[in-house]
């Protein structure tokens, strides 16, 4: 039986763990988490946030994830849509497809898709 999700995995580019830090943690105020020394090496990067568990792992021919994305929850979704705005990220409303949710869809520096919710 499964109880929960321990983690969710995006991937990045090699080299670009500055990048995701200024996002994860700098723009969206995550927490980075070392990584156990085994994998370390292999570079990437992991940010905690509440019950939120986010993992960027290094692939050498790195693309995107258009459609597959990490769904985080957040506080206050009108605040942190002006301050992705204003460090020049789009945010794509999809308020009303889900009743009772609010949410948006945003890309990181790499290009992947990241949701954020309220309820």
């Amino acid at each position: 039986m499964i109880t929960g999700i321990d983690h969710v995995q995006l991937a990045m580019p090699p080299g670009h763990e500055e990048s995701a830090r200024s996002f994860y943690a700098g723009l969206l105020g995550m927490t980075e988490r070392p990584k156990p020394p085994a994998l370390a090496a292999r570079g990437g990067c992991w940010f905690v946030s509440g019950a939120a568990v986010l993992h960027l792992g290094v692939e050498e021919e790195f693309r995107p994830a258009r459609k597959a994305h990490a769904a985080l929850l957040v506080e206050d979704l009108d605040e942190l849509a002006a301050e992705l705005k204003a460090a020049g990220y789009d945010c794509v409303r999809a308020d009303g497809e889900i009743p009772g949710v609010r949410r948006f869809h945003s890309h990181d520096p790499f290009g992947n898709r990241v949701e954020f919710q309220q309820a």
